[in-house]
């Protein structure tokens, strides 16, 4: 199983449009979703990324990000093309208007989330409140 980095950014408030749009997911970071749900073997028709929050970490919450072969009963569900997003209600709260973006240098690869609800985040970059 690849192992990526996932980091925390963003400290600004919601505007009305950010919070009924959802999840924003750039090109980039759909590409690595795919390439990673076909390495994990799960079907794009029924199953999906699984993002949500956690309580833990230096600030608080920490972001979930997993496969799930299928969405929940209460899960929003999001879809980017062939790539599907399932959100549970309570961790909607925290995420929508969030962008998740892939970036890729020297020091580190993986997830990013710029998140507007984040009104900080630890030093470490995996966890926010």
């Amino acid at each position: 199983m690849e192992v990526l980095t996932v980091a925390i950014t963003g400290q600004r408030l919601m505007t009305t449009e950010q919070k009924t749009q959802g999840i924003k997911i750039t090109d980039k970071a759909l590409e690595h979703i795919r390439q990673a749900m076909k390495k994990e073997g799960i079907a794009p028709d029924v199953g999906g990324l699984r993002l949500g929050v956690q309580g833990g970490g230096c600030s608080g919450l920490t972001y979930k990000i997993l496969f799930d072969t299928q969405p929940r009963e209460r899960d929003r569900i999001f879809e980017y093309g062939d790539v599907r997003v399932f959100i549970d209600p309570k961790s909607f709260v925290y995420l929508n208007g969030m962008t998740v973006e892939w970036e890729e240098t020297l020091m580190r690869r993986g997830f990013v989330f710029q998140n507007p609800n984040a009104k900080k985040s630890c030093g470490c970059g995996t966890s926010f409140s």
